[in-house]
């Protein structure tokens, strides 16, 4: 059975740099921080005090206040982010075939949010317990995927992937495999978060995970220095409108890239900690390549996971240099987390529309805030240190990893005919 292609024929994003994808690459491209004090709870009993939040949110530009109640603050995002990639694509909805349209969103967490607010008013309240009719659709995961399926009456493929850190770029591998095994036309792909609550950062704050460095906020995140000290929670949504390519072609469809490969691993190793040799971050951007059908030397770009922690950055960086040998100095490679923290289920979304940007503009985003090299990472790799790069750029590549050991990553191509 010869695969179909897979092309990306729309964008969206609500970013702590920005509500539009054009905002969020504005930001990327001038390097950008998305840091700022916490605003949406008193964070002073934290050991972190700031995070990326998106700025100046208001749930009543974008919906009406009878849907408030009924949605989470993460669906909120998807919806948004979803919108603009639809719009973005100019699908005519009246025409398309809705039964070979699908729905692959994912969330992490879900809704942190309500799980927490509802669980505090029963902990308040005596007598019968009160809980709103809304709670359990608004907490679970695969709501914001069922909520952008009811929208747009898309009866395709609807479920959402949960992989922790990694459950976006798990959504937009499914999606592609979906598309290439001509099950559907087309596919809204992506993932959500808004995991800044109070059990949020003081759940990553007792692990440990998540950087303390309240002195210097702004340039807190900052991936491969040896002062990091953990990531920035970051909050958002990245949507992206994946679509089989003569499909694509039929309706006359702007085409960002083409989507070749995803590649798939697990670390089985520990809960939270990656290999310390990167032997699953190894494999799965090997097992990438294996599935684009592609050599190494091939790659131009890679957005990292790159997430600030101790182990994790040095981790990767050893993957890299094991698999692409003397190519790896070649390649440019960049953290974007660096600028928008860590959006944990939906970082891989963002940094795959990062990595179609840079392909589209040949402009590579940087890794912020970076001053003491670290001894344990390899110096001569180009990590993209401070400043955006010009480069030609025919082929990106992303990574995400999470918690449980999954690993994910996925291979932007430029379009030709």
């Amino acid at each position: 059975m010869e695969l179909k292609r897979v092309v990306v024929t729309g964008l969206g994003a609500v970013t702590p740099l920005g509500k539009t994808v054009n905002e969020y690459w504005e930001g990327m491209v001038n390097g950008v921080s998305g840091a700022d004090w916490i605003t949406r709870f008193n964070p002073e009993k934290f050991k972190t005090k700031f995070a990326c939040q998106v700025k100046d949110f208001n749930s009543e530009d974008y919906f009406d206040r009878k849907e408030v109640r009924k949605l989470d603050l993460y669906t909120m995002y998807a919806l948004v982010a979803a919108d603009e990639s639809i719009k973005d694509s100019e699908l005519n909805l009246d025409k398309v075939d809705k039964d070979r349209v699908g729905v692959i969103f994912g969330s992490g967490i879900g809704g942190f949010g309500t799980v927490y607010s509802e669980l505090i008013d029963f902990s308040k309240g005596e007598g019968i317990p009160r809980f709103s009719p809304f709670f359990i659709p608004k907490l679970i995961s695969d709501i914001a995927a069922g909520h952008i399926s009811i929208r747009y009456g898309f009866r395709g493929p609807n479920y959402a992937t949960v992989s922790a850190c990694a459950t976006s770029t798990n959504a937009i591998v499914d999606a592609f495999n979906y598309i290439r095994l001509n099950k559907a036309d087309l596919f809204v792909t992506g993932g959500s978060e808004a995991a800044i609550v109070e059990p949020g950062i003081g759940g990553f704050n007792s692990m440990q995970a998540m950087s303390t460095n309240n002195a210097e906020y702004k340039t807190a995140s900052r991936p491969f220095d040896h002062t990091r000290d953990g990531f920035v929670m970051g909050e958002g949504s990245g949507a992206l409108i994946l679509e089989e390519l003569e499909h694509a072609r039929k309706r006359g469809a702007r085409i960002y890239a083409e989507l070749v490969g995803g590649g798939m691993s697990a670390d089985a190793y520990h809960l939270t900690a990656p290999h310390p040799d990167g032997d699953g971050a190894y494999l799965v951007m090997k097992n990438a390549l294996e599935d684009a059908g592609m050599e190494p030397e091939e790659i131009d770009y890679i957005n990292v996971h790159g997430t600030a922690t101790p182990r994790g950055d040095i981790s990767e960086a050893r993957a890299i240099t094991k698999l692409f040998g003397e190519h790896a100095y070649k390649m440019n490679i960049s953290a974007t987390k660096s600028m928008t923290g860590h959006l944990l289920g939906a970082a891989g979304a963002i940094e795959a529309i990062a990595s179609i940007l840079a392909i589209r503009d040949n402009t590579v985003p940087p890794t912020i805030n970076f001053k003491t090299p670290d001894p344990e990472i390899d110096p001569n790799l180009n990590l993209t240190y401070n400043k955006a790069q010009q480069r030609v750029i025919n082929v990106a590549l992303s990574n995400t990893f999470g918690f449980g050991g999954h690993n994910f990553s996925v291979i932007f191509k430029k379009y030709t005919e």
